[in-house]
């Protein structure tokens, strides 16, 4: 049951929930985003620092059509997987860029996991039995919850001073250092303790690499300047030394390209032989992980990044086998700039997803197996819906917790024809 805290009860009631208005009510299920659901008067009430099962205050911070935004700013009754969160700045009105402080670790991955099983029967198609047959789950990478983030984009204010952005806002709010950062990157001189202001910069990148490069940008009318360190970073991953330029993508995780790559190869299971596509390659990751396994066979890799597709070139010139592409892998596959026969896919898309144009044309490709690398399990569980329309099926899914006390959740799933057999993976 809820109860409105407004004085106006009656006059609240009548309008539905208003901005800044506060309201007593229960928390259920968790939700995308970093949210619990709850409801107040049939109103949909998306909770944030918030638990399932928790009676709180919350405040409503947005008014929707059919629903509102609110933080918890008072726990009546918290849960038991409630914790103080690390970090001063994990709070209602402060920083956003961590949904899951005050979420006791064991429990993060519990959110996680649900948050998936639910994307994938609302939006997949899938039912419980088929998620408890794939035993869906997100699992933990090495080094803790905190310390983490190799790669961290201040926002500049109007007073100069680097910070991050509060939940759904422009406001930097200036903060001492970010608990999820690297440990090298905290020690940086960037923040407003060190009294460092960054007189027309709209932005700094930091950068602490595998290698041990520590580098910092200024970003000026979307143009990164180096401020300090190498301009050009040492990533070790997949038994290979990678050198990319500061402001190129790489996993944020030390551990994720590894762990990714990983899981790739034992769902797959690349053959000697086989000619493998990695589209929305990057710098070259799977490619080169593809390139180990499948011997004399050609590999094509598909980025349309500029910057990426350069690292790809440099890193993987000792692979003459694999071909880079410099395309949109839509019109890679549409303008058949890259042609079957294909027997295996790496495909690891934006965060948008692949979408049913790109499903298709690897479908009509006729590959035996694809992986999914997703970053979104949403877009994910759109793209194996259409999948699933065309004769295929969701045969293996492996969760990873590459984003530590955020709501993001990596994914990497094994997609098979439906009448390919069952093979035994990890």
């Amino acid at each position: 049951m809820t109860e409105r805290t407004t004085p106006s009860v009656t006059a609240a009631t009548e309008r539905g929930l208003a901005e800044a208005e506060r309201v007593e009510l229960t928390v259920d299920a968790v939700a995308p985003g970093g949210h619990c659901v709850a409801r107040v008067d049939g109103q949909v009430v998306f909770v944030r620092h918030a638990l399932p099962g928790e009676r709180v205050i919350a405040e409503v911070t947005e008014v929707h059509r059919g629903f509102v935004r609110a933080d918890a700013v008072t726990v009546l009754d918290p849960s038991p997987d409630r914790v103080e969160p690390p970090c001063p700045y994990a709070r209602p009105g402060a920083c956003g860029g961590c949904d899951l402080q005050h979420v006791a670790p064991d429990a993060q991955l519990a959110w996680k996991t649900a948050v998936v099983r639910e994307q994938l029967v609302r939006l997949g198609g899938l039912a419980d039995a088929e998620l408890d047959r794939l035993g869906v789950q997100v699992e933990a990478l090495p080094g803790g919850s905190l310390g983490w983030r190799s790669r961290v984009r201040y926002a500049v204010d109007a007073a100069d001073r680097a910070g991050l952005l509060k939940h759904r806002s422009h406001e930097v709010v200036p903060i001492d250092r970010c608990r999820i950062a690297h440990p090298a990157i905290q020690q940086l001189p960037v923040l407003t303790p060190t009294g460092t202001r960054w007189p027309a910069a709209e932005a700094v990148e930091t950068v602490a690499s595998t290698g041990g490069d520590v580098s910092v940008a200024e970003v000026r009318d979307g143009v990164a300047t180096p401020v300090s360190g190498p301009t050009e970073v040492r990533e070790v991953a997949a038994g290979r030394d990678w050198a990319l330029p500061a402001s190129a993508f790489w996993q944020v995780h030390p551990a994720a390209a590894d762990t990714l790559s990983t899981a790739v190869l034992e769902l797959l299971d690349p053959r000697p032989g086989e000619v493998a596509w990695d589209l929305y390659g990057g710098a070259g990751l799977f490619a080169a992980a593809l390139a180990g396994r499948v011997g004399d066979a050609r590999v094509t890799l598909v980025e349309s990044s500029p910057t990426g597709v350069d690292a790809a070139r440099v890193n993987l010139a000792d692979l003459p086998r694999v071909e880079v592409v410099a395309a949109r892998v839509e019109t890679a596959l549409a303008r058949r700039r890259i042609t079957g026969p294909v027997d295996v896919v790496v495909l690891d898309p934006p965060r948008s997803g692949a979408g049913a144009p790109v499903v298709r044309d690897i479908v009509a490709a006729g590959p035996r197996a694809v992986a999914y690398v997703a970053c979104d399990p949403a877009a994910f569980a759109r793209d194996v819906r259409t999948f699933a329309e065309l004769g295929w099926r969701l045969a293996a899914l492996r969760g990873f917790d590459l984003f530590p006390m955020t709501q993001h959740v990596e994914l990497v799933g094994l997609l098979l024809p439906v009448d390919a057999p069952d093979v035994d993976r990890p």
